[in-house]
């Protein structure tokens, strides 16, 4: 009777030690056994700091969002420089001087001229010297050419060009030079002409006469 007590008294105590081995190993054995990975907890705070560090372009746009306005101010536009208004021109008809188609005389005829300044006055009553719209009176001036002209100080000074067209004889000369002057000096302002051809004075205009320089009204009587 007492070897079987102790025959089943072994028994159990073997039992038991096989039980406390295997008791051992379940508790020793990976938690991830079989591959299964545990899904990690996070945190709210850490699940919004993670999303923030998400890069921007990585970000889907919102098709029915509307574009946002560009305030765009417009371009400055500078302001055009004034332009001065164009000098209104003076009228004022004019005696000019001619001679007849036989050359024997000078006759006056009237003329109107315009003009800003007295330099254009001057040369606007040349060039009505140098044409007639009277087919009975003809110009002596009208073959020569008209350089230049300036005043100052009460002189006119001119200088012309004499083409070989524009020769006159004695007679011709002298009408000439008394028509300039008779046209010229009816300007109150006008005191003396210096007549220059080509630059220079010259003794005679055509060979025929003397040219004074300068022509005044003295010595143009």
């Amino acid at each position: 009777m007492w070897n079987k007590k102790m025959g089943i008294i072994g028994i159990a105590s073997a039992l038991l030690l096989v039980l406390a081995g295997c008791g051992d190993k379940s508790s020793t054995a990976p938690a991830n056994e079989g591959g299964i990975t545990s899904p990690a907890v996070v945190s709210g705070t850490e699940a919004n700091v993670e999303a923030s560090e998400q890069p921007a372009e990585s970000a889907v746009p919102d098709p029915t969002a509307q574009p946002t306005a560009v305030n765009e101010s417009p371009p400055s536009v500078e302001p055009s420089p004034s332009v001065a208004p164009p000098e209104e021109k003076q009228g004022q008809t004019i005696d000019v001087y001619y001679t007849d188609s036989q050359m024997t005389d000078l006759k006056p005829a009237k003329a109107d001229i315009a003009f800003k300044d007295d330099t254009e006055k001057y040369t606007e009553a040349f060039k009505a010297l140098q044409k007639s719209g009277n087919s009975d009176l003809l110009s002596l001036w009208g073959k020569m050419e008209l350089k230049s002209l300036k005043f100052e100080n009460g002189q006119i000074v001119m200088d012309i060009h004499k083409p070989a067209e524009a020769q006159l004889g004695a007679g011709g000369e002298s009408f000439a030079l008394s028509a300039l002057t008779k046209t010229l000096f009816q300007f109150p302002e006008v005191q003396s002409i210096e007549l220059l051809v080509d630059g220079e004075q010259v003794e005679s205009l055509m060979g025929h006469a003397d040219l004074l320089h300068p022509m005044t009204r003295e010595n143009s009587q």
